[in-house]
């Protein structure tokens, strides 16, 4: 079996960070490292998780209860609790699939006089055009968040300089991860410092927590070579588990109940040291063979099976197509050996609030999606193989309709 994710860390990485929970470390010291090196105009700011940092700027905000948000149609599920925790309303706006950008168009038909603030995310792996957006905000002075989570591609992209905060994760499954983490570029020092004195107030999230963590990405960068993946699916089937819900729940950020409790920590010294090791080492070319190997895939699908293939910029972080039969689909893949997935249940399409109207576009790409494991070491001879695979079966399904 093809395992569909290669997590990008190294053993040597993995070595460090269990270290560094182990000693003690001058955390102000490398928390003031890494984020003058994020934004050397003292704007960044480190945090557990983007979802952490997208609370705390929404508590330093407290925009009043009923208050509605833009958001991307299509996002994190946690992301819309977050809101509905501060007693916001989430307001879905289309996507136009070719890049998965916010359709312009459906902005303007979605702003009332509620609309206090938007939340633009970059999906897959892709970036965006953000100047529609940003003048947009600007116009109807709107604070604008930049979820960047899934779109870091070491090529110094901090966010659009008119986004009032951009964020970027290091979490497990995300490129250069350091098992979590996440970094905020504010759009004022100000704004920045804010934030921070409420962070500070958090508990430290724990070393063993960190640890623990670690330990678990290990066990998955283990799996993820092909004959011990092969051997976990079998066991699973045999016992009567489906692997794809026991290594969505492995990947998990924060499993479980309690979100808020859980992510109201501030990063510890471990993971601090960690992301800027992981960050030195970031670079395009460590990049580049996922890039190709997606590319080449590209070429061979038609043009209805791709979606967000029209971004300007793309780093691939995940490979999804569509499909008129994803289930059916990702069952197929697995037969021939390739862990093909829908997904954790985290990515949804938003639903709307009573009295406003659905996105449609949106749901469709989520109800047809489908994850194909293409990564760097996936061979030329392996991608030709799924692409066919992918392109009989779709044609199968076309002509029985």
């Amino acid at each position: 079996m093809i395992p569909r994710k290669k997590l990008d860390i190294g053993w040597a990485d993995l070595a460090f960070g269990l270290s560094a929970c182990l000693f003690a470390r001058d955390r102000a010291a490398i928390g003031k490292r890494l984020e003058h090196c994020w934004s050397p105009d003292g704007r960044a700011l480190a945090c557990l998780s983007v979802r952490s940092g997208f609370d705390l700027v929404l508590q330093q905000l407290a925009l009043p209860r009923g208050s509605e948000v833009l958001v991307s149609a299509i996002t994190i599920r946690d992301m819309v609790g977050i809101l509905e925790h501060h007693g916001l309303v989430a307001v879905p706006v289309d996507l136009e699939s070719g890049a998965c950008a916010v359709r312009l168009e459906a902005l303007e038909r979605a702003v009332t006089p509620k609309t206090r603030a938007v939340l633009i995310a970059h999906l897959f792996g892709n970036r965006t055009h953000l100047d529609g957006v940003v003048e947009f905000a600007r116009r109807q002075r709107l604070f604008l968040f930049e979820d960047c989570a899934q779109a870091f591609a070491a090529d110094g992209y901090r966010g659009h300089p008119a986004s009032d905060v951009a964020m970027f994760s290091f979490g497990t499954i995300k490129t250069a991860t350091a098992g979590g983490g996440a970094l905020l570029r504010l759009k004022t020092e100000a704004l920045r410092n804010a934030v921070a004195d409420m962070q500070n107030v958090y508990p430290l999230q724990s070393h063993v927590a960190f640890a623990k963590r670690l330990l678990r990405i290990a066990a998955l960068k283990i799996l993820g070579a092909r004959l011990p993946y092969s051997l976990f699916v079998f066991l699973c089937r045999a016992l009567g588990r489906n692997h794809d819900l026991v290594i969505s729940g492995a990947i998990r950020g924060f499993p479980g109940g309690e979100l808020m409790r859980k992510l109201r920590h501030q990063p510890s010294s471990a993971l601090l040291a960690l992301l800027e090791r992981r960050l030195r080492g970031a670079t395009p070319a460590v990049l580049a063979p996922r890039i190709d190997a997606a590319a080449k895939t590209i070429r061979q699908l038609p043009a209805r099976l791709q979606l967000g293939t029209g971004a300007r910029l793309h780093s691939h972080w995940v490979f999804p197509v569509q499909s008129t039969r994803p289930d059916l689909l990702v069952c197929h893949l697995w037969h021939h050996g390739f862990d093909a997935t829908r997904g954790a249940s985290s990515m949804v399409a938003v639903a709307a609030p009573a009295g406003v109207k659905d996105a449609p576009d949106a749901q469709r790409m989520i109800d047809r999606i489908v994850y194909l494991p293409v990564e760097c070491c996936t061979t030329d001879s392996e991608i030709k193989r799924m692409t066919e695979l992918i392109v009989q079966f779709e044609a199968a399904g076309r002509q029985s309709m």
